[in-house]
């Protein structure tokens, strides 16, 4: 508050008509309200109240401070709420979706080295289903409720549709049910597929998917490719476990499912990883997204 104690004090003893119901109101003593009575008093060099066994009146100096004092804290409190909107405005809100898939964690992480405290940016966490409804849905609010999030952006689509800071690249891994008998493995090559099941993300969305998909088809016919959906979800990973086959795969989902390991494979794939966000950023996802560039 702008405005001391002992008026506020003064001005619940007005209202309530003794020190003794003040002191309950305020949750202090009858004796700590009469001493700031008593300082204010002082303080004004005016007497406020007359006291009586049945409570107090307010003088015509107390009657006249009563209404100027209502006055001062509505001021008061008029002034620090639209003083608290004009700091809420320059404290930038920077709003990064997360699902168990696509985690916001290395943003955060990058962020918290570029920022010492001083910065006026803020992070609110999206929570986001990846489910493809859910997907459909985050994608569609990038820019108004959602204005970035983190994850594998090889997708034509989303070069197309929203500008990507690409923050460096995954290596494609090998996901195998743990009763699998490769899953013992320490390092997997091409020749440990023949006879398997493979799922890779549906053909004509990422072309580094899709390069290793013809890889598969010219050199590698003993290999079944499955097709999954143009976005991954736990889905996928828990009908991995169900057939007992592989799928390609990320370290950053190796925890995703418990009965799944993920293993490297000699073969030169990677899918670029990066901050996917609007085509007409607001200003404050421009100053985020230009110190982050600095950084790289």
């Amino acid at each position: 508050m702008m405005y001391c104690h002992e008026l506020y004090t003064f001005i619940v003893v007005v209202e309530q008509g003794s020190f003794l119901k003040a002191s309950k109101e305020l949750f202090i003593t009858p004796a700590s309200v009469m001493n700031q009575i008593n300082k204010l008093e002082d303080q004004m060099g005016i007497k406020l109240f007359d006291r009586t066994n049945q409570g107090v009146n307010l003088t015509k100096a107390g009657c006249s401070i009563y209404k100027d004092a209502k006055k001062i804290v509505k001021i008061s409190d008029n002034a620090i709420a639209h003083a608290k909107e004009i700091a809420l405005k320059e404290q930038q809100t920077i709003r990064i979706g997360t699902s168990i898939l696509r985690p916001c964690k290395m943003l955060i992480d990058m962020w918290s080295k570029i920022d010492d405290g001083t910065l006026p940016i803020s992070m609110q966490i999206i929570p986001f289903d990846d489910t493809p409804a859910g997907m459909e849905l985050m994608l569609s609010s990038i820019g108004e409720k959602i204005d970035c999030f983190v994850g594998p952006c090889d997708s034509v689509i989303w070069h197309e549709k929203y500008n990507i800071l690409e923050l460096g690249r995954e290596d494609c891994k090998i996901a195998i049910p743990r009763k699998h008998h490769l899953s013992q493995k320490v390092m997997l090559c091409w020749e440990d597929l023949n006879g398997e099941k493979l799922m890779l993300v549906k053909c004509g969305d990422s072309p580094v998917l899709d390069a290793l998909r013809d890889e598969i088809d010219a050199n590698h016919p003993q290999i079944t490719v499955l097709d999954a959906p143009h976005f991954y979800d736990t889905s996928i990973f828990n009908e991995c476990e169900q057939l007992g086959c592989l799928m390609e795969t990320l370290d950053i989902w190796q925890d995703v499912h418990p009965s799944l390991v993920t293993l490297p494979i000699a073969w030169n794939y990677q899918v670029p990883y990066g901050i996917v966000y609007a085509k007409n950023p607001s200003e404050t996802v421009m100053s985020f997204i230009g110190k982050i560039k600095n950084q790289l």
